[in-house]
């Protein structure tokens, strides 16, 4: 079956957000409210009526669960970031709207802590070659087989890849890039954080490949919890431990996803670092708050009740009595008290709500009486419907939940494209 194209996030002609197509796809989202209200107003089953409020006064029962978007969760963080020299020296942001168009990559990296490959996709949509892949976990390592057939998979603890064996294998290609995301669950301020949870140090592991191998540039990515680990130690030793190993140039900032064109609001932190004294770039945001991209323009044009298993377009079915109970959560709204990051009704007409792997929980559709797709999910991190993923609906959706965003990851690749030509011209006088 042919994949449904999401033309939002193809391969277009013009890189920044186009406001003209953004204002459509907003005319997009009042008609598709409309006319899911009327298919969910119509739907029966055993004669239950699904309505999204089943009564005025379920509506003020339920009231005060609603909850706002924190579209400013880490603004506090930001802020002070800013006020940081040491992380502000090498740091600049630069406008990467030219540089799709001006600028050719040939340039390779390693993705470590691959995961089904959301960084990986990325970069490949910004032009940069995938020489190899870390991951531990063999169905997240199958996905990124799958996807990336040409690039060379590495299944296993980190801890015994040995970088400078498996570039001899390759005929020992230059490395320009370094990337990943080590495992974020320690640090995440989403669960109760726990300062020795052994994942936490895994970004050691991260900088014993970048030792070995030594790129030009390095870019790891984490939740930003990361940098107030600790009372800041964690972020100061990751500083610290790049500077021993002659990446001097080391910054972090917040980047929020949604200011990239992805439909979901996603802050992660993001550390560059070089061994060139070179300035460490990063995207200029392409979105202001009010511009963001709603949910509905990512998904309005998959099937409402109808699976699509070629396309990881699935989700938990639900009984008639699970779907009543559904349908009487409001936006903001959570199914269960006990889930603060699951089962929540995205709000309509806002980007979704941060999309987390959850063990099996997702968040509701905003207006269907059910919980969104895998492949919506996918939609909502940016994945093209041609990345397919291996496993269960379950895992499927683990793995789309612990991926970065290919969009964030190809506007951080065309920000990094200019530097990289820089060096590649010194290095060939």
């Amino acid at each position: 079956m042919k994949p449904v194209q999401l033309s939002l996030f193809s391969e277009g002609e013009n890189f920044t957000v186009d406001r003209e197509q953004h204002q459509d796809q907003l005319e997009h989202q009042s008609n598709f409210k409309s006319q899911s209200k009327t298919t969910q107003e119509k739907y029966n089953e055993k004669s239950v009526q699904l309505s999204l409020f089943s009564s005025e006064e379920q509506t003020q029962t339920l009231e005060p669960n609603i909850k706002k978007v924190k579209l400013g969760r880490y603004e506090r963080l930001q802020r002070e970031l800013e006020l940081n020299s040491e992380d502000d020296s090498a740091k600049i942001f630069i406008d990467i709207g030219e540089n799709k168009s001006s600028l050719t990559s040939n340039y390779t990296f390693i993705d470590l802590f691959s995961g089904a490959g959301g960084f990986t996709q990325g970069l490949v949509q910004a032009g940069f070659q995938a020489i190899a892949s870390v991951e531990n976990n063999p169905i997240a390592s199958a996905t990124h087989v799958k996807n990336f057939p040409d690039c060379n998979h590495f299944c296993g603890n980190i801890e015994e890849f040995n970088p400078a064996e498996w570039l001899r294998k390759i005929d020992n290609p230059e490395v320009h890039l370094v990337v990943g995301g080590p495992p974020c669950q320690g640090f995440s301020v989403a669960g109760k954080r726990k300062a020795d949870d052994p994942r936490n140090y895994l970004f050691l592991e991260f900088i014993r490949v970048v030792e070995a191998v030594r790129p030009w540039y390095i870019i790891m990515e984490n939740v930003p919890g990361i940098l107030t680990m600790k009372g800041g130690t964690v972020k100061r030793s990751i500083f610290e431990k790049f500077k021993a190993i002659g990446y001097n140039n080391i910054s972090v900032a917040i980047l929020e996803s949604a200011a990239y064109g992805v439909p979901q609001i996603r802050p992660r932190a993001i550390f560059i670092a070089n061994r060139f004294g070179m300035l460490n770039p990063y995207p200029k945001p392409q979105l202001l708050p009010d511009e963001y991209i709603p949910i509905e323009s990512a998904i309005s044009d998959l099937p409402e009740y109808t699976p699509i298993p070629e396309i990881n377009h699935q989700w938990t079915r639900h009984s008639p009595e699970y779907m009543e109970r559904i349908a009487q959560v409001p936006p903001g709204g959570s199914l269960y008290k006990s889930y603060a990051d699951a089962f929540k009704r995205q709000y309509p007409g806002k980007p979704s709500m941060t999309v987390k792997e959850n063990h099996g929980g997702t968040h509701i559709h905003p207006y269907l009486n059910r919980v969104i797709s895998a492949r919506e999910m996918a939609r909502l991190q940016t994945f093209p419907d041609t990345f397919i993923f291996e496993g269960t609906m379950k895992k499927a959706m683990w793995q789309i939940g612990n991926a970065v965003p290919p969009r964030l990851a190809e506007c951080i690749g065309y920000a990094l494209l200019p530097y990289l030509s820089m060096i590649s011209q010194n290095e060939s006088k």
